[in-house]
């Protein structure tokens, strides 16, 4: 094996029998590991049908092509939905996630031991939890539509917004805010005019990051009931209107590659 000398250069070794059969030992683990956890997957599954996917698949392909042009009339509303859940979703979840972040930051945080502990279990718990769990809870609380959707994206939102935000802060430039803490200025001043200036091109590249995404979330929320065009998608799927639910995808792909667009040109004229 490679080993790094004192110059930097590469020079080759032989393994002692120690280190040999310690690695043959780790890869026989991982194989067992492989074939159980295999071994449990063969016998929760049932092969017919997995076998069988190719003819379903080609038997739904033909059902759903052409697509049934005309419906498009009535995806307007939804797809409007959609967008209307991303966007108010994304600017809840910044207007939330910005305090965390700076409640999380090392160098910003009011308490290293009480505050910043709270920040961070705020930004594990809003990220561990998916959005269509979120809509879930949030539809059995305030019931379905829409807001229960803006509501569930905000939430999700939150952590992966204020975790890339903190990270920034903690590694601005702390020149500068010694620089203006030095002139006297307070607590307040320092981080408008020391640290601010300095997070605001992440903040907006997280911002329209964090949109683009949610664009994608949004779409299938109304699976579970919380509006957009997911909605429309659920019951067409349960009627098994195939050539409805074929130009549904195809609107929910046009939606997704002019956000990835938007998001490219708005992320290349900040950064």
């Amino acid at each position: 094996m490679p080993v790094l000398e004192k110059g930097g250069a590469q020079t080759w070794r032989r393994r002692t029998a120690g280190e040999s059969l310690f690695r043959w030992f780790g890869w026989l683990i991982g194989v067992a590991i492989f074939v159980a956890c295999w071994q449990r997957i063969s016998e929760a599954t049932t092969w017919f049908f997995v076998w069988d996917a190719p003819r379903i698949a080609g038997d739904i392909w033909t059902r759903a092509t052409p697509p049934r042009w005309e419906y498009i009339t009535q995806l307007g509303r939804p797809i409007w939905d959609t967008l209307n859940i991303a966007t108010l979703g994304t600017l809840i979840a910044i207007c939330l996630a910005v305090p965390v972040a700076f409640m999380a930051a090392r160098n910003t945080t009011p308490s290293v031991l009480f505050v910043r502990p709270v920040a961070l279990l705020v930004i594990v718990s809003s990220r561990s939890i998916n959005s269509l769990i979120w809509a879930l809870l949030l539809i059995a609380i305030i019931g379905p539509g829409v807001f229960a959707g803006i509501i569930a994206i905000a939430i999700r939102s939150i952590g992966f917004c204020a975790k890339l935000l903190y990270e920034a802060i903690e590694e601005i430039d702390h020149a500068q805010v010694e620089a203006i803490s030095a002139t006297g200025a307070s607590r307040w001043q320092v981080m408008a005019y020391g640290i601010v200036p300095q997070i605001l091109p992440a903040f907006a590249g997280i911002a329209v990051f964090r949109w683009d995404i949610n664009i994608r979330e949004s779409t299938v929320l109304g699976l579970v009931g919380a509006g957009g065009i997911g909605l429309q998608l659920s019951a067409s799927l349960n009627v098994l209107a195939w050539p409805q639910v074929s130009l549904i995808l195809l609107v929910i792909l046009a939606a997704v590659l002019v956000s990835e667009w938007v998001s490219a040109k708005v992320r290349g004229a900040i950064i």
